[in-house]
């Protein structure tokens, strides 16, 4: 009996929290009910001009940053480092000194050269009075030539020997890190530093082989990087004769003028190639643009009975540049469009205009 009791209050204490839940939800959502008896609320948005433009043809790729000309300093000859003349990453001039290599025993082998040169100078000098007495004869005069022939060329290679032991800049460049020390031998080839020249410098990049009809030398292009927002512009100034066979590309070589030095070989590189014909073109902000699997559409702004209302409209799109899309078909010239806001919007639904902001195109890349 005292069982079914407790039983019976514990079902009637669960009723009562039940019951408050449910009447506490029904209760809110009675206001909003009301509410929604009005109509759809207004939505505020920002508005966007459908925009006629004279778009230039261009194609885009991404390529690198080259150096026109790049080298490893190495050494001809095997020495121990006398003095390094060069700082890492210091700009040089095609002749500047680098490095020397101690010239103390080659110098001295240069001196007995000479000294052996000067006596069979002397020797010929003689040989040619004897000669002139006929007391020699044409052949010992000829030895005597010989070995005076023989010992200025010793002399030559001597000196040349010698001038490989200093080592100079082939071009004007900038200099990477040093790989050397005072004091240091260096076997025949070893690498001192990098030299590379960078003003201009080369931009490399590739196109699928059916644009090869588009590129010549001469063309302008627009190379942007990500370390800077400038962009850099240049001409093309090779294209490859072979396409390749295995991605079915050409690649392609424009020059930039890069006298301050910021652009640097490895950089990654976003480029447009720009064609000499433009054509008009209607465009819209990308953020105008709902892309969807079974097709783009916009929210178009028209008059309705009360006021300004959304129409959903189907579009097809083109090219994307600068933030604007180009609208192939779907709008017109002069059409309002939701510029911002396309999430908060349905078809149908009351808009309102906010003045107070303007999308910005620029800020958006891509799709």
């Amino acid at each position: 009996m005292r069982l079914t009791k407790r039983f019976l209050i514990a079902l009637l204490l669960l009723g009562v929290l039940f019951g408050g839940v449910f009447g506490y939800k029904f209760l809110i959502q009675i206001p909003q009910q009301m509410a929604g008896f009005g109509g759809p609320q207004p939505a505020n948005v920002v508005e966007a001009t459908v925009q006629r433009e004279d778009w230039q043809q261009q194609r885009e790729s991404v390529g690198s940053l080259t150096a026109v000309d790049t080298v490893a300093v190495s050494t001809e000859v095997a020495g121990i480092i006398e003095s390094i003349a060069f700082e890492s990453g210091a700009a040089v001039e095609a002749g500047d000194t680098l490095l020397t290599l101690d010239q103390t025993v080659d110098q001295a082998e240069l001196d007995g050269l000479k000294a052996e040169a000067e006596l069979a100078r002397i020797e010929f000098r003689r040989a040619q009075d004897l000669l002139e007495q006929r007391a020699i004869s044409q052949s010992q005069f000829d030895e005597a030539r010989a070995r005076l022939d023989s010992a200025v060329a010793a002399v030559r290679s001597q000196r040349a020997r010698i001038g490989q032991k200093t080592i100079t800049a082939p071009f004007d460049g900038v200099l990477g890190l040093r790989r050397v020390s005072p004091g240091q031998y260096l076997a025949p080839g070893s690498d001192i530093v990098t030299l590379r020249r960078i003003d201009p410098i080369y931009a490399d990049f590739t196109l699928p082989e059916r644009f090869l009809p588009d590129i010549s030398n001469g063309q302008r292009v627009e190379v942007r990087t990500s370390a800077y927002a400038s962009v850099f512009t240049g001409t093309v100034t090779a294209v490859e004769p072979d396409v390749s066979d295995q991605t079915r590309s050409v690649s392609v070589r424009a020059t930039l003028e890069n006298a301050d030095g910021r652009l640097r070989p490895g950089m990654f590189a976003r480029i447009r190639l720009l064609q000499a014909d433009q054509r008009s073109v209607l465009t819209i902000p990308r953020t105008a643009v709902n892309y969807n699997t079974y097709g783009d559409f916009a929210m178009r702004i028209v008059e309705g009975d009360d006021g300004l209302v959304s129409e959903r409209v189907q579009i097809e799109t083109g090219a994307v540049r600068d933030g604007r899309v180009e609208v192939v078909s779907g709008l017109a010239e002069g059409d309002r469009v939701v510029g911002a806001g396309l999430v908060k919007v349905r078809p149908g639904q009351p808009v309102t205009i906010d003045d107070s902001e303007t999308p910005d195109p620029a800020a958006v890349s891509g799709r």
